[in-house]
């Protein structure tokens, strides 16, 4: 697998350049894209997962979240540069479906497999739960019921504020997590592992790695996004479906591979941590901050989705809430999430 992503990174990271400056077909640059994100998102997992040894399970959870996120964060801001908002909205839709229905579903799923039972932190679960109900319900449900009502200046003036309340309430969510209440998070069921492992890098070496990949996901991902016309027009897809499956899948590869492997190593606090972190940064941070650099992009950005998305997003959430409050994962709750995941994505297709 190591090797694989060493190909895709330092063999296709040099041909996309090439195909970029020799203007080579839109589909071939698709896949030259993807894979190669895909490569680079392989990398940004292996050294977050190496400072989640160094850091614990928490802070780990966090940074590959982050990092992950970072990818999406990147393609999000080309593609409001070249004013697709619907597909930029459709990704933030799919960011929370995906990690939600899909990477948690098959980390359940991959882990239940192999353990019978896994455990994860029970008071995260209840945290997690609160603060999804809080972000998916009422901060995305209540801009599309008060724009209803509302001209274009005011629907943007409305999200503007709710973004600044977000990413206020974001960053105090995890000064409360990481500093206040720390002791309480720690105080977890997680199994204890009977070997101390060992970062597969330094964390001089993780951090570089990351700063380097993040960089070359920007450069590709400004490719890439030069390619979603092309796929329109080709294939039929719409800009929702765009968004929601495919930019949400390739945005978010180093999350999805980062939670499963954790999963099979029985670090379900991890897993757990990675996808569901990962939406909440999505939902409270990452579509906040996208709103207020719409500002300064051709066309401004609102918080305001369609009703399939609101409702799919606001199902996920509370499937999540009721199968993970319990504090333990099995197989058949994997495979639950992974079906609702299914019938969405078929839902978006033919939409």
């Amino acid at each position: 697998m190591n090797k694989l992503l060493a190909v895709l990174v330092f063999v296709g990271v040099p041909i996309v350049l090439i195909g970029a400056f020799l203007d080579w077909p839109k589909m071939i640059m698709f896949f030259l894209c993807c894979l190669s994100i895909i490569g680079l998102s392989g990398y940004i997992g292996r050294a977050t997962e190496s400072l989640a040894i160094v850091s614990g399970p928490r802070v780990g959870g966090l940074l590959n979240a982050t990092f992950g996120n970072a990818v999406e964060l990147i393609i999000s801001i080309f593609t409001l540069k070249a004013g697709m908002v619907g597909i930029v909205l459709a990704s933030l839709t799919g960011s929370v479906l995906g990690n939600l229905l899909l990477v948690l579903g098959l980390s359940f799923f991959a882990g239940g497999i192999k353990f019978k039972r896994q455990k994860f932190s029970v008071h995260s679960a209840r945290y997690n739960s609160g603060l999804l109900i809080f972000a998916v319900i009422v901060a995305f449900v209540i801009p599309e019921v008060f724009s209803m009502t509302m001209n274009t200046e005011q629907t943007v003036s409305l999200s503007i504020g709710i973004a600044i309340i977000l990413i206020a309430l974001y960053l105090a969510g995890l000064f409360f997590k990481l500093v206040t209440h720390r002791g309480v998070f720690s105080s977890t069921d997680e199994p204890e592992t009977e070997e101390t492992e060992v970062p597969e890098w330094t964390k001089g070496k993780s951090i570089l790695i990351l700063l380097l990949a993040t960089v070359a996901v920007a450069f590709v991902s400004e490719q890439l996004v030069h390619t979603f016309e092309m796929l329109g027009s080709k294939f039929g897809w719409t800009e929702l479906f765009i968004g929601v499956i495919v930019v949400a899948i390739v945005g978010n590869a180093a999350e999805h591979v980062s939670a499963i492997t954790m999963a099979m190593k029985n670090k379900m606090e991890v897993s757990v941590e990675i996808a569901v972190g990962s939406t909440l940064q999505v939902a409270m941070f990452v579509a906040p901050v996208l709103v207020i650099v719409s500002l300064f992009m051709p066309q401004t950005m609102a918080l305001v989705f369609t009703w399939p998305e609101l409702v799919a997003m606001v199902t996920a959430a509370l499937l999540v809430i009721n199968v993970s409050s319990d504090g333990e994962s099995n197989w058949f709750e994997g495979l639950l999430l992974f079906a609702a995941y299914i019938i969405m994505g078929i839902g978006f297709y033919l939409l």
